[in-house]
């Protein structure tokens, strides 16, 4: 639900798809290299220990693409990535 979300709202935004790589995957592979960011459901940040915490983007709902657009919109001006 999470990438589908992401992924829908990457081309909703108008950013170039092509640079952007999509994975899901469950919390116990995750490892700070897996990926430049995590977005994750908020109760289980606590089970990505080994992850900077930079590098997580919780989300209060994985079903809500609002929710989720404010966290990829915050990803996207933290590295200067411009969208609609």
């Amino acid at each position: 639900m999470v990438q589908m979300n992401i992924q829908s709202l990457l081309e909703e935004s108008g950013v170039n798809i092509d640079n952007f790589e999509l994975e899901h995957m469950d919390v116990g592979s995750a490892t700070p290299d897996a990926a430049d960011y995590f977005f994750v459901e908020a109760t289980l940040v606590s089970a990505l220990p080994n992850i900077p915490t930079e590098k997580i983007m919780p989300l209060q709902s994985i079903i809500d693409k609002e929710v989720a657009r404010e966290a990829l919109y915050k990803v996207l001006d933290e590295n200067n990535i411009s969208h609609q």
